[in-house]
């Protein structure tokens, strides 16, 4: 999974990812990747974030390394349409109505996400009254393929199996 989520960030930017993991074996899952651990622990996908826009001097392109179906086409344009927002993330069919494990993330998210951790709100959508809030459009996201495909993530063994399906198909 991990690597295809490194191709497709390759593919998009010619350069491998950061990855975010605390796992004491993350050193050894791609020994090509540099890896960095939390920032502040236990606080879900949203310390994940934290962790990466503070990592880097510039806007982050934030990806689930468990989503192993998103392309380079989709995360390059988002990396295009963020220009002008804080947080630019893709429409989806999920809860929330976009996918937070796939988007763009500058620094003016630092502080509010910092706020939302201290107060216990580890939500990934928790800071977006703070800040500029961009979306894909759900038309545009599909042009590069079926959301459900694309932001299909790797939870459980009944969902590594699925992918590998998916993965046999393609």
């Amino acid at each position: 999974m991990l690597d295809r989520v490194v191709d497709a960030i390759d593919g998009a930017f010619g350069r491998p990812p950061v990855l975010v993991a605390n796992d004491p074996d993350a050193l050894t899952w791609r020994p090509d990747l540099q890896v960095t651990r939390d920032v502040m622990r236990n606080c879900g996908s949203l310390g994940g974030i934290y962790t990466a826009i503070t990592h880097e001097p510039g806007p982050v392109l934030v990806v689930a390394w468990d989503m192993p179906f998103v392309t380079a086409p989709l995360l390059s344009a988002l990396a295009t349409g963020s220009v002008g927002f804080d947080v630019y993330l893709p429409e989806s069919p999920g809860p929330r109505g976009v996918e937070p494990l796939c988007g763009v993330y500058g620094h003016a998210c630092a502080s509010p996400i910092l706020m939302s951790l201290a107060s216990l709100r580890f939500a990934t959508t928790a800071f977006h009254s703070a800040v500029r809030v961009g979306t894909m459009p759900f038309k545009t996201v599909r042009q590069f393929g079926d959301p459900q495909h694309l932001f299909f993530n790797v939870n459980q063994p009944a969902d590594l199996a699925h992918a590998e399906d998916l993965l046999a198909n393609d």
